[in-house]
């Protein structure tokens, strides 16, 4: 069913009504109640059996849509017949593959994405937004309907044979994760990361894959040459808030056992806590810091939840699911540090927050890394000097 799109929709209202019900089923309260009254005038979540093993509960519609489409039960039992989502893949062909940006916020100006959407399909990804960028959902389609760039290995050495390239640090892992589970099949950070090897290029990856370990070859002579740094991201260590909240990433012992087999080959490895989530995974901080510590974890970091654009109302429903008792204060604190809103753009804010609360998570985090010895996540501080062009890239050479 199509509506046209109201200027500024809100599908999760700020306080907390009872859970959306199913289409076609009797509104539900949080416990499951029959009876209560289901939100109205909001999306409605897509019926648990579709979206098995993933982390939107609902597929909103982009920002640049004209229209909202729903999927509503006309009575003759269609809603049941639909499939399941399926993860599919199409080939993107970009001209250019690394990114360039200016933000003063985040420690590096280029990066490089393999993958647009990810099958991670963490609720909270502060990428999701980009998925209407290609007309689709960044809801369920953001994990599901993915883009590879197979390309990408030729064309960053296209960019890295330019005339007065200056080598710095590339970033991968920043948007979405160059491990999640399709990587095993296309292989494109593998080939990326030749590239880089063969260019003493320097490069730091984020993830929360333990496939990382498969590239061990690679990264380890890397790091012997000052030319990596693998940090891996840790939002909880409790088993059923990760399985949910980020569906098809790895468990959290896998994340921690990645980061001891990356430290045993010699590797600097980190841990960013990330995001980190009021009033539900904040009082896992210090856990987190203690155990990525004892695997061997070298430097931390951390960020606090950031909801942009349609990320606040997919996060929300995830949270009515699966924390509806926690509604109220998890959105109360995110927005004491937001100025009353869900998110704040603005450099040197967005990423920690502000006032007391913010303060307070910054005090326990920098007792801790002090306590254990932890440095500080950076990104810099990586070799450039060795960095040779390729060549055979496509690149017409001078003659003389």
């Amino acid at each position: 069913m199509n509506r046209p799109l109201r200027p500024s929709p809100e599908a999760f209202p700020p306080s907390p009504p009872d859970p959306p019900a199913e289409a076609g089923s009797a509104a539900r309260g949080p416990a499951g109640r029959p009876g209560s009254t289901a939100r109205a005038d909001a999306e409605i979540a897509v019926a648990a059996e579709r979206r098995r093993g993933r982390g939107a509960v609902a597929n909103p519609s982009g920002r640049h849509e004209r229209e909202i489409r729903e999927a509503v039960d006309d009575g003759w039992g269609s809603a049941e017949t639909l499939p399941p989502f399926a993860t599919t893949v199409t080939v993107e062909k970009p001209k250019t593959i690394i990114t360039r940006n200016a933000s003063p916020d985040v420690g590096f100006d280029r990066s490089i994405n393999p993958y647009r959407g990810c099958e991670h399909g963490c609720s909270y990804c502060f990428a999701r937004p980009t998925h209407a960028n290609m007309g689709l959902s960044p809801g369920l389609d953001f994990e599901s309907r993915l883009f590879a760039k197979p390309s990408a290995a030729r064309l960053l050495e296209q960019e890295l044979a330019r005339p007065g390239y200056e080598p710095k640090p590339i970033a991968i892992g920043t948007n979405t994760d160059p491990y999640q589970p399709i990587e095993k099949r296309w292989r494109i950070m593998r080939e990326i990361l030749e590239v880089l090897s063969r260019t003493g290029h320097p490069v730091t990856i984020l993830t929360k894959s333990a496939s990382v370990l498969r590239d061990v070859d690679l990264l380890a002579p890397m790091a012997a040459r000052g030319l990596v740094r693998v940090a891996l991201s840790i939002t909880s260590l409790d088993r059923r808030i990760a399985r949910t909240m980020e569906p098809r990433a790895s468990s959290p012992e896998k994340r921690l056992a990645a980061i001891a087999g990356l430290s045993a080959a010699g590797i600097p490895t980190g841990v960013m806590v990330a995001p980190i989530v009021p009033a539900l995974t904040d009082p896992e901080l210090e856990r987190i810091l203690e155990a990525a510590a004892a695997a061997g974890a070298s430097s931390a970091g951390w960020v606090v939840l950031r909801l942009p654009l349609e990320v606040s109302e997919i996060f929300k429903g995830w949270l009515l699911e699966h924390h509806p008792d926690r509604y109220r204060h998890v959105l109360s604190l995110l927005r004491s540090m937001r100025d009353g809103k869900d998110y704040d753009s603005t450099w040197g804010r967005r990423l920690k927050g502000a006032g007391p609360y913010a303060a307070t998570l910054k005090l326990r985090f920098d007792g801790a890394i002090r306590r254990l010895g932890l440095e500080r996540l950076q990104r810099t501080g990586l070799r450039t000097d060795l960095f040779t062009p390729p060549f055979g890239s496509g690149i017409q050479l001078n003659l003389f």
